[in-house]
């Protein structure tokens, strides 16, 4: 092989390279922030209040009640009055809490789907998204066990 066939290949091989090690970079911030969004979701408390101003609840991010407050008024209610305050606002935080976590999970995902794979540069290379799916599938997996 001549001295310029190997260069031109040594500048090929670096150029491809640095394509990976870029991607590779990408995924490295990505993984960061999709750290972050579980901790977010982890800790995301919504509340809301009954629409008559009798309850006031906290849930989490997938809508379990993790706080109730009555206030003084919710004592002088029927009990059929006090279910429906409960059940309104624990429906309106569950659904409040359901829409944080979905535009959560949406921002980071379309990062994820805009980002540069393997498959881009190298043809028949393996698609990290494809790894990664393959790794939830098995945690999840595990998880019903």
């Amino acid at each position: 092989m001549d001295e310029w066939t190997h260069d031109g290949l040594r500048s090929v091989n670096d150029g491809l390279r640095n394509q990976v090690n870029d991607i590779l970079d990408a995924y490295e911030q990505h993984q960061a922030r999709v750290v972050e969004a579980y901790r977010q979701l982890e800790t995301m408390r919504v509340q809301a209040t009954s629409p008559d101003q009798l309850v006031v609840v906290t849930v989490d991010a997938q809508g379990v009640l993790s706080d109730l407050q009555l206030t003084m008024a919710a004592m002088r209610t029927t009990p059929e009055q006090l279910g429906r305050s409960i059940t309104e606002a624990t429906q309106a935080a569950a659904r409040a809490a359901q829409q944080r976590a979905e535009a959560l999970i949406a921002e980071t995902s379309a990062k994820v789907d805009g980002m540069a794979d393997l498959p881009d540069i190298v043809p028949d290379a393996p698609s990290l998204r494809d790894i990664r799916a393959a790794f939830r599938e098995a945690a999840e997996t595990r998880a019903d066990d």
